[in-house]
C-alpha cells in the first residue's frame, strides 16, 4: 500500500496530552441547513425562520445546534474513530457562540484519557474536541470516549488514565447567546404554550411521533457531516462485520430524537449543554425511531428571569412507541428497544 494513504490512528498511536488539529474546515451553507431539515424534519422555529430568530435578538436564524455538533464530530472521525469498534459516550459538552450560514468550523481534539481493555485487542480513548468558527470563537466543546482497535497486539499497555468528568455541566458554565430577549416571543409561531414554569421534575413526555430511517437518508447524513467511519458507509466491508450491514451514525439518531422532541418541547429552542449520553444499541435502515423525555431538573439561569433551563433525558427507541416509556428492565439493563440515552440541557422561556 502507498505510504501516502492513511489508515487512521489505532489505540497505541494515542498518548495523554496529545493534541490533534483536524483536517478539512467546513463552511456551513444554506444548502447544508436545508438538507439537515430534509433529513431530520427539525421544526424548531428559531432555526427555521429568520423572522422568528430576529424577534429573539438573533441576527438571523442560527444553524441547528446538532447540525453544528455533527459537523464538528465529522472533522474528528479520521483521526479519532476511524478504527473504532464503538463510540461509547459523551460528557461535559458546552455550546458557545451560535453558528450561522457562512461561518466556517475548524476542530481539534486533545487526548485526556486512555485505558486498554482486558482482551488486549482494543482500548478506550477519551478526548475533548473543540469546534471554533473563523473568528476563533468556540461553537462547542465536548468530551467523548471511543473503543479503538489496536494495530499491534504486542504493543505496550499504557498506564490507565481516566479523566474526571462531571455528571452535568454546572449552571454557571451554561452560555446563553448574547442579546437574547424574550419580550416578543410568539408561542403560537413556536408551536407550544408550555414554558419553563409548566414542566415538573420527574415528568415524562411521550413525543408520540415516529420516523423510519431510509438507507439513502442515513448515507446522505453521514456524507453531509463528512463522517468517514467505514461502519456507516462501506457495505462491502460491513458485510463481514458484526451485524452484516452498515449501522446508522449515532449522531443522526441524536438529531432524530431532538427533532421528535419538538412535540412536547417546542419552546426548548436552544441546546446549551450535553451532560452525558450513550448509544445503547445500533440502529439500521428500516428501523422506526421514537423518543420520550424526562425532566431531570429545572435550572434558574443567573441574572435571567425571562429564561430558564431544563435538564432533560431523552430516550430513543427503535420499532417501539414510547407510551410506556421503555428504559431499563428490573435488573438494570436497557430495554431491548432502546438505542439512545441522552442527557442534555436546553433553554426555554419563562413566564414573566
Amino acid at each position: 500500500m502507498s505510504e501516502k494513504t492513511r489508515l487512521g490512528n489505532f489505540f497505541e498511536d494515542f498518548h495523554i496530552g496529545q493534541t490533534i488539529a483536524h483536517a478539512t474546515p467546513r463552511t456551513i451553507t444554506e444548502g447544508d441547513v436545508a438538507l439537515y431539515t430534509a433529513l431530520t424534519g427539525s421544526r424548531f422555529a428559531v432555526t427555521s425562520a429568520d423572522t422568528f430568530a430576529h424577534s429573539l435578538g438573533f441576527p438571523r436564524a442560527p444553524v441547528d445546534d446538532l447540525l453544528a455538533f455533527n459537523m464538528v464530530f465529522g472533522r474528528t472521525v479520521p483521526d479519532i474513530s476511524l478504527n473504532a469498534v464503538a463510540n461509547l459516550g459523551y460528557a461535559a459538552g458546552r455550546f458557545g457562540h451560535p453558528i450561522y450560514p457562512g461561518d466556517t468550523l475548524n476542530a481539534d481534539s486533545t487526548v485526556i484519557g486512555l485505558k486498554e481493555n482486558s482482551d488486549g485487542k482494543t482500548g478506550v480513548v477519551y478526548v475533548r474536541s473543540c469546534g471554533v468558527n473563523q473568528r476563533g470563537q468556540i461553537a462547542l466543546d465536548y468530551c467523548r470516549w471511543v473503543m479503538v482497535r489496536k494495530r499491534n497486539l504486542q504493543s505496550p499497555t499504557p498506564e490507565p488514565c481516566l479523566p474526571d468528568l462531571p455528571a452535568a455541566v454546572p449552571t454557571s458554565e451554561l452560555t446563553v447567546p448574547t442579546g437574547i430577549r424574550i419580550g416578543q416571543y410568539d408561542h403560537a409561531l413556536a408551536g407550544s404554550t408550555e414554558f419553563w414554569d409548566d414542566y415538573q421534575v420527574g415528568e415524562r413526555i411521550d413525543h408520540v411521533d415516529g420516523m423510519t430511517i431510509e438507507e439513502s437518508e442515513h448515507m446522505m447524513a453521514t456524507r453531509l457531516y463528512q463522517n468517514t467511519a467505514r461502519v456507516h458507509f462501506n457495505q462491502q466491508a460491513e458485510k463481514a462485520g458484526r451485524f452484516g450491514r452498515r449501522i446508522i451514525y449515532g449522531g443522526h439518531i441524536i438529531s432524530l430524537a431532538r427533532s421528535l422532541s419538538f412535540n412536547g418541547l417546542a419552546n426548548a429552542f436552544s441546546i446549551v449543554a450535553i451532560n452525558g449520553g450513550r448509544h445503547v444499541a445500533p440502529a439500521f435502515a428500516g428501523d422506526t425511531i421514537y423518543a420520550w423525555s424526562e425532566i431531570i431538573d429545572r435550572l434558574i439561569l443567573p441574572g435571567r428571569n425571562d429564561l430558564g433551563a431544563l435538564r432533560l433525558r431523552t430516550v430513543a427507541t427503535k420499532d417501539q412507541p414510547c407510551a410506556e416509556f421503555p428504559y431499563k428492565t428490573t435488573d438494570g439493563r436497557y430495554a431491548a428497544s432502546v438505542v439512545l440515552d441522552f442527557d442534555y440541557t436546553v433553554i426555554i422561556p419563562r413566564r414573566t
